[in-house]
């Protein structure tokens, strides 16, 4: 298989497109009304390293479907949210599914640089995961 364009590319692309915030502004944004951080880590990534507290897992595979209102998959905890923040590990998964949400419509969503990663070591603050597998 010959690939044309690799994940590198992709993600360069979608940072050039979408807003990515520092830990320390995720950690002053997530304190706000309406904004949702959403934790697109595997589970095992959630069991090994913890939580951010008042995350809101949401597995990478199922995040357009659990935004979506006309989604049968649709979940009330994007209701009342004004602003979506996401992150995964490094940064490279949640810079692809921002632009795949910006994609959508969604205009206030940003992703968190570095991921969970760049928050250990600049922010601190985990929870331990309470997912079992």
């Amino acid at each position: 298989m010959i690939v044309k364009k690799g994940v590198k590319e992709l993600v360069e692309e979608a940072e050039e497109q979408v807003v990515t915030l520092t830990p320390a502004e995720v950690d002053d944004k997530s304190q706000g009304e309406g904004v949702r951080l959403v934790d697109l880590r595997d589970i095992r990534e959630l069991k090994r390293d913890g939580i951010i507290p008042g995350s809101l897992h949401v597995p990478r595979g199922m995040l357009e479907f659990w935004i979506d209102p006309e989604s049968p998959y649709y979940r009330r905890d994007f209701d009342a949210i004004d602003e979506v923040i996401l992150f995964c590990n490094k940064g490279s998964r949640s810079a692809l599914a921002a632009l795949s949400l910006k994609t959508m419509g969604i205009d206030n969503v940003s992703h968190m640089q570095g991921g969970m990663s760049q928050w250990e070591e600049e922010i601190g603050r985990v929870e331990l995961s309470l997912i079992h597998i």
